[in-house]
């Protein structure tokens, strides 16, 4: 699989994956396909790769970065706030 190859994405039920876990995996590991996990109709969960999860962290990791950026060039964020406030603000 190349960077221009569009992954396979399935769609298979709870109770069917729980049988056919290592082939799911297998499929996933070694074939680079996305399956969706299904309950009662609606999409529950992901087998991805390890891989994609890689990826999804960074691109979280970048959109952190980037509202904090905003945070602090906003000049109502420039005061100090002292730990016991934060304490009180968070309920600790």
């Amino acid at each position: 699989m190349d960077e221009y190859d569009v992954p396979v994405r399935s769609t298979v039920r709870v109770s069917e994956a729980r049988e056919e876990l290592s082939d799911l995996v297998n499929r996933v590991a070694y074939g680079h396909e996305r399956i969706v996990l299904v309950r009662h109709g609606k999409e529950v969960a992901a087998l991805v790769p390890a891989s994609d999860a890689a990826l999804l962290d960074a691109l979280e990791d970048e959109l952190d970065l980037a509202a904090v950026r905003e945070a602090l060039a906003d000049p109502a964020n420039a005061r100090s706030i002292p730990m016991q406030e934060v304490r009180t603000r968070l309920g600790l």
